[in-house]
């Protein structure tokens, strides 16, 4: 990097080289020309003077140093002439394109082009002789290859800037989607954790409250049989995830994931842990026979029932528990409801992770969810419900 306002330190070596060697011909006396206006061999110093001092121009200022140039080397063919002047000004050209505008990038060459086509034409006019065209192919080395020569560069240039920008945005775009992908990974591995282990430890913190509150012998080896139970099951649910989780160890392949076929063991378990909370739960299935589903729905409409049931047996007042699954339209149809009230007797905490985890889960498929209170039954008795709908077809399905 360099500051704009001093030149470039090869930009001085330029200088220095240029200078030098102008003067090493000059000494030699290895002149250009024969035909001169000025006599005096000095003055071909001069315009090889400034040419030189152009070059510290040629990146910080290469439209004012080529518009000089031009001038001193109009003045260097007055003289005997220099060959470092003509280089150095090749030089100047090849920078005023390369490092000026991109609006002099276009016009330079074309500039050149007609420079060099004119000169060509105007001297076999004028010395009607081929030896003419000596003049233009001098000129177009002079003007319109260094012209040309700057172009190319700069595209090279440009082009493998562009592809720099590219790749570093290639690299944050593949960061961002890195990102995207680990956070949707830990958002499905918490939904599936508090779903295979919410219902167990709810049955768990209901029945040990109970055990500790009543002091009855019966009750209290009851409430260790259920606890005992859904600790063996949360235990095998964990491991289970442990298994998925670790996919491609040694351990044996894990079992698949639930479906809507093991619903009648989920709600048998369910009654056996509510019962002494005052529920009852029964299952609604008037989907026709025993319809293809997809995989992710299949789940999705497992983990709703199991969390809705796990939420009933946290908040539910005692009354029945209904699980019903059908169709609506082209789309499965989840609900469960539960009576909406106080209860006496202990209860779990919530933190509200259930409903947002079931909610996930229904937009992950593009589906439609809503849990709250509905209107009351004839009898004033307030129902609390869970409905999704599910699409069945892959193609409305979310990728």
């Amino acid at each position: 990097m360099f500051s704009p306002s001093r030149p470039h330190r090869d930009d001085v070596l330029i200088a220095v080289s240029g200078l030098l060697g102008g003067l090493v011909l000059w000494l030699l006396g290895l002149f250009m020309r024969t035909g001169y206006v000025l006599d005096d061999t000095r003055l071909a110093l001069l315009p090889l003077v400034v040419m030189s001092a152009l070059e510290l121009l040629r990146r910080t200022s290469p439209r004012t140093a080529l518009t000089i140039g031009t001038v001193a080397l109009i003045g260097d063919q007055c003289t005997h002439g220099n060959l470092a002047t003509v280089v150095m000004y090749t030089d100047l050209m090849y920078a005023a394109v390369l490092y000026g505008t991109p609006a002099a990038a276009r016009r330079i060459p074309v500039v050149t082009f007609l420079i060099t086509v004119a000169v060509t034409i105007g001297s076999l006019a004028w010395f009607r002789s081929p030896e003419a065209l000596l003049i233009g192919i001098v000129t177009a080395l002079v003007a319109f290859v260094p012209a040309l020569t700057g172009v190319s560069v700069r595209n090279h240039r440009d082009a493998a800037d562009t592809a720099r920008l590219r790749a570093d945005q290639t690299a944050l775009l593949a960061g961002m989607d890195r990102t995207q992908a680990v956070t949707a990974e830990r958002a499905r591995m918490a939904r599936e954790l508090h779903d295979l282990v919410a219902n167990h430890l709810s049955a768990i913190a209901i029945h040990s409250t109970a055990a500790l509150s009543i002091d009855d012998p019966g009750t209290s080896r009851d409430a260790l049989g259920v606890i005992r139970e859904n600790s063996v099951d949360g235990l095998a649910e964990m491991r289970r995830l442990i298994g998925l989780l670790r996919a491609g160890s040694t351990d044996p392949e894990p079992v698949g994931a639930p479906t809507l076929a093991s619903l009648d063991a989920l709600i048998e378990q369910h009654r056996t842990n509510a019962e002494s909370s005052g529920l009852t739960c029964t299952l609604e299935d008037t989907r026709s026979g025993d319809p293809e589903l997809p995989a992710p729905v299949e789940l999705a409409a497992y983990r709703i029932v199991q969390e809705s049931l796990t939420n009933a047996l946290k908040h539910a007042a005692p009354g029945p528990v209904t699980v019903r699954l059908g169709p609506a339209g082209r789309r499965l149809a989840v609900e469960v409801s539960s009576v909406l009230g106080e209860r006496a007797g202990p209860r779990a905490p919530g933190s509200g992770a259930g409903l947002v985890g079931m909610r996930e889960r229904v937009a992950l498929l593009g589906g439609e969810f809503e849990a709250g209170p509905v209107p009351t039954t004839g009898d004033g008795t307030r129902i609390w419900r869970v409905r999704a709908e599910l699409p069945v077809d892959e193609g409305e399905m979310r990728p």
